[in-house]
């Protein structure tokens, strides 16, 4: 009988790969990942459950009234939350309308107009902006951005357009407005940030399949890149309002914190976050604090509203593309 030669035999497998590997740690890994996505929903469940219960005295006796009441009064504990709401969404919107301009246009600007040389030392200014405490912006919104726009741009304003019902009034100085515009400050680089990866995830083959086509810079850079990168944009516009809808301390700084419902934009206003972080420490009784707790519930509610809005917002911007022959 001819024995096997040894070059016919098969490589002998290492004793590594001859046995199966152990599952359990894929296991673990997904049950402790799944675990970790879990405590978010976890952690949102109790803020919700402990601003429910420290509201419900004041949730039991005004209701829904609540929301929409004007009244603030401690001293005869009379609550309603409209003065505030109103508040937080016209600062927010405010900043929203400075800022999105400015981010979008530096962002299209970094990615796609900047030289090499620029591009680093602008991006790492827009990054140390948006690390500066918002305490530390709202002392300078205080010393020296209201004085200076109220002698001067908010002056401007209500000269050249105090016909209109949203720049009339005296002017104050800290104002809606000045709310509104130490919230942009603080939203620009948040913005900023998001925009300029989203045009960065553009491929490169976009643009230069357009310049192919003959397009022009302009043309590439609205009907290419933005027109590409809408939803992440979008996506960058909602997680700075979501930054807006809260902001406490620069806000507080220059808004005025007076609780009144003002057409005027140059008049002084109050927001949601404000009277918590003004009044929660002088707020005794038992109904007192509990309006301060549906205040935050209301804000929290806004917040989860923006984002489920803005969900159905993105699923529409990315939805088919209808056939305009049918």
């Amino acid at each position: 009988m001819q024995e096997p030669s040894p070059m016919n035999d098969p490589a002998p497998r290492p004793a590594a790969l001859s046995q199966p590997l152990p599952r359990w740690g894929d296991g673990i890994f997904k049950w402790l990942t799944l675990a970790f996505a879990l405590s978010i929903f976890g952690l949102l469940f109790l803020i919700g459950y402990e601003l429910v219960q420290g509201a419900r005295p004041t949730l039991a006796k005004f209701g829904w009234h609540f929301l929409v009441s004007t009244d603030w009064d401690p001293v005869n504990d009379v609550y309603g939350a409209l003065t505030f709401i109103y508040g937080t969404v016209v600062s927010s919107a405010i900043a929203l309308v400075i800022a999105v301009p400015i981010s979008i246009g530096t962002a299209v600007y970094l990615t796609e107009l900047a030289p090499q040389w620029l591009r680093q030392p602008l991006t790492m200014f827009i990054e140390l902006l948006a690390a500066v405490p918002s305490v530390i912006l709202g002392l300078w919104g205080i010393f020296v951005m209201v004085p200076f726009c109220r002698d001067h741009f908010f002056h401007f304003l209500h000269e050249r357009l105090g016909f209109l019902p949203l720049f009339k009034g005296p002017v104050y100085g800290v104002s809606m407005l000045a709310g509104g515009m130490i919230v942009a400050i603080m939203i620009i680089p948040i913005i900023t940030s998001v925009s300029r990866e989203i045009l960065r995830s553009v491929p490169g083959l976009q643009r230069e399949a357009a310049y192919a086509l003959g397009a022009t810079r302009w043309e590439v850079t609205t009907i290419a890149v933005l027109g590409q990168a809408r939803k992440g944009l979008f996506g960058a516009v909602i997680l700075g309002l979501g930054r807006a809808l809260g902001e406490t301390m620069a806000v507080t700084m220059v808004i005025g914190n007076t609780p009144q419902i003002a057409k005027s934009l140059l008049a002084p206003g109050y927001t949601l976050a404000s009277v918590i972080a003004n009044e929660f420490n002088e707020a005794t009784g038992t109904l007192y604090p509990s309006a301060l707790f549906a205040i935050g519930l209301v804000l929290l509610g806004i917040t989860l509203l923006v984002n489920i809005l803005a969900q159905g917002l993105l699923r529409t911007l990315s939805g088919p593309a209808t056939n305009p022959r049918h």
